[in-house]
């Protein structure tokens, strides 16, 4: 029996697909259902579960202007904030590198208010001595 190229190639993809990983060839999955309890219909483990809410933990921004930008971003780590951005306070966009040789001058938002811990704390810091 001879077969011709393009009946290999369709009996190729046929078998192919039958084994590929996927749905291919298994059964469905079974519908979510519901169980009713004495309090009430309630979701069986195969339903999907909801987001989780979002925190409402709120944390108190720490003061950390006079303190080394090392210092000020441990203190800041330690209070539950780790959203991060260091900036040069002179405007000139140096990177801080050596994080020990700058100083923060200021920071927002504001120290001793509460706020998200996702929140974006910026601190501006210039090097020691200007």
């Amino acid at each position: 029996m001879r077969m011709s190229l393009s009946s290999i190639a369709v009996l190729t993809l046929a078998c192919a697909a039958c084994s590929s990983p996927g749905t291919a060839g298994l059964p469905a999955p079974a519908p979510a259902t519901t169980i009713t309890s004495p309090s009430g219909p309630t979701q069986s483990p195969t339903s999907s579960p909801e987001p989780p809410e979002p925190s409402a933990a709120r944390a108190k921004i720490p003061d950390v202007v006079g303190m080394n930008l090392q210092a000020a971003q441990d203190t800041m780590q330690a209070a539950g904030f780790y959203f991060l951005d260091d900036q040069d306070a002179t405007g000139q966009d140096r990177l801080q590198i050596y994080d020990r040789n700058w100083v923060v001058t200021r920071q927002t938002p504001a120290a001793g208010r509460k706020a998200d811990p996702a929140t974006r704390i910026t601190l501006w810091a210039k090097k020691h001595g200007e």
